[in-house]
């Protein structure tokens, strides 16, 4: 059995590389010449699980990410865990299939087909998406799973019940019940399941045990052959599409469209956020090839207003049954709005809002659960005199709504930027995003084998941004005290910030270093 398939290709390993570094806050598996991606211990502090589940449904409660395990024997469990789930590749290039993930969820009984399920897929959006749709559902009494990809700090946040990360415990507990099964499937398989495959039984097995009354799916990448494409969900969400992941899925919006448009499902309803005029085309027809209901933002639903709050914003939304008024949303920036009317219009969806009867959701109850919404990492504050925001923004577009967002939300006199991108993404476009807004920019890298090399992000920053205005910092937490620095040189009253972006390593490391989590 190969451990994946051999090209011309000296890293065929496709995104899924970065997940599985997320996951578990370590490099993919080392070859005998890969020891420098071994982390140093320091950095080994990503993961946690939260002790405990919440007895009863309910909007979900602080921000869902938690500390390592507090007992020494869970905490090796667990990191004995990581270390097994770090050492399995990603998808390659060359093999996009859910073969592998069917016949391990066949062994297992087919979980996913336990609950009904609501699917998000796009570009930007899809993890703040899925929480607001997780609140809501929750706030409706109903017991909720949610599966996100990746993670800010802890592999466990992955995997929720009740708008909680599944316990450490819970979690290597889900890992030991299906590992013999995995075992089962990668003697059969031409090659081995992914990190991501496991994770996604992982999920599905966890949430039929629970059992959950619905689950909140994010696909990891694409659509089509994503490992969670195994699920018919009844509600399909499709979030703004961009440029991302562009050797893999395509390098034009419609090329992106076409996979990602695989999660339509027969007879389901489809929610799709503003796209591309040629995006939504390949949508659109993909939702008509299988008799899929269309519900789409600006159209049948939409943010109707919406004015700055402290702590968030004000909204007014259009939803599929009619108005809902004096929203309070704790998330900053105009798409966490726009992502709030993508959620709602998914979960009055999945109630027949709009088809089955005309009428609104209970007021209360939504205003109750957009307010306990959380998303760490998305224009998040961890830190005051000078304000330090965080946000893992990691494409040309993610940072052209951030940009806006920190602009409107925050008002800086002056913001350094700490950047620490990956090495395939589209660095320049996205260092262009934030040129008029950065006073200065401190570029440094994260802990990833991915991540691009300091000096060469530096190259580009200052055909960006000019030499007088780049800062070179190797070291993340070296790169955090000089932007701090930066800010405090303009007074402690002088309303200077900063802002902590380029990847969710990045902010989730960042995070860390900060005192959070």
């Amino acid at each position: 059995m190969s451990e994946r398939p051999q090209n011309d290709d000296p890293d065929p390993t496709d995104a899924s590389d970065e997940q599985a570094e997320a996951a578990t806050g370590l490099p993919r598996a080392p070859g005998p010449d890969r020891a420098e991606d071994i982390p140093s211990p320091d950095l080994a502090v990503i993961e946690a699980g939260s002790r405990t589940l919440r007895a009863q449904a309910g909007p979900p409660q602080g921000d869902g990410v938690p500390a390592r395990p507090a007992d020494p024997e869970v905490d090796r469990a667990l990191r004995a865990v990581e270390e097994e789930l770090a050492g399995r590749w990603g998808e390659t290039k060359l093999d996009p299939s859910v073969q592998r993930i069917v016949a391990l969820l066949d062994i297992l009984g087919t979980p996913q087909r336990a609950y009904p399920a609501i699917h998000i897929t796009g570009t930007n959006g899809k993890t703040s998406t899925a929480r607001m749709i997780e609140a809501l559902l929750a706030a409706f009494d109903l017991r909720t799973g949610r599966y996100t990809s990746p993670h800010v700090q802890s592999v466990t946040e992955r995997i929720s019940l009740d708008g909680s990360p599944i316990s450490a415990e819970r979690f290597i507990e889900t890992y030991r019940d299906i590992a013999p099964y995995v075992e089962m499937v990668d003697a059969q398989q031409e090659y081995r399941l992914s990190f991501f495959e496991v994770l996604t039984a992982m999920a599905f097995a966890a949430f039929a045990d629970a059992p959950v009354d619905v689950a909140v799916v994010e696909v990891g990448m694409g659509g089509t052959w994503d490992a969670t494409n195994v699920i018919d969900g009844s509600v399909a969400v499709v979030t703004p599409i961009a440029l991302d992941h562009t050797d893999r899925l395509g390098d034009t919006p419609e090329q992106i469209a076409v996979e990602k448009s695989g999660i339509i499902k027969k007879d389901a309803t489809v929610v799709l956020a503003q796209q591309p005029v040629d995006a939504a085309s390949v949508l659109l027809k993909r939702a008509v090839e299988v008799d899929a209901t269309v519900a789409r933002e600006g159209m049948e639903f939409g943010v109707l207003s919406r004015e700055v709050a402290v702590g968030g914003q004000m909204l007014t939304l259009r939803g599929l049954g009619g108005e809902y008024p004096e929203i309070f949303l704790p998330l900053y920036g105009a798409y966490q709005a726009h992502n709030a009317a993508v959620a709602l219009a998914a979960v009055e969806a999945f109630f027949g809002v709009g088809s089955d009867h005309a009428r609104t959701l209970d007021i209360e109850t939504i205003r109750t659960a957009f307010a306990a919404v959380a998303s760490p990492g998305r224009m998040e504050v961890v830190r005051r005199s000078p304000t330090v925001v965080l946000d893992a923004a990691h494409n040309p577009a993610g940072a052209r709504a951030a940009a806006e967002a920190v602009t409107e939300a925050f008002g800086f006199s002056r913001l350094v930027g700490v950047v620490g991108a990956s090495a395939d993404k589209d660095v320049r476009g996205f260092l262009e995003a934030f040129e008029p807004i950065f006073a200065e920019v401190v570029v440094t890298r994260n802990s990833s084998h991915r991540a691009m090399d300091a000096d060469a992000l530096a190259a580009v920053a200052v055909e960006v941004f000019g030499a007088e205005r780049v800062q070179v910092e190797p070291r993340l937490d070296d790169a955090l005290e000089a932007a701090i620095t930066l800010a405090e040189e303009e007074g402690e009253f002088s309303g200077a910030g900063v802002l902590v972006t380029g990847s969710v390593i990045t902010v989730g490391e960042a995070r860390l270093l900060l005192g959070r989590g």
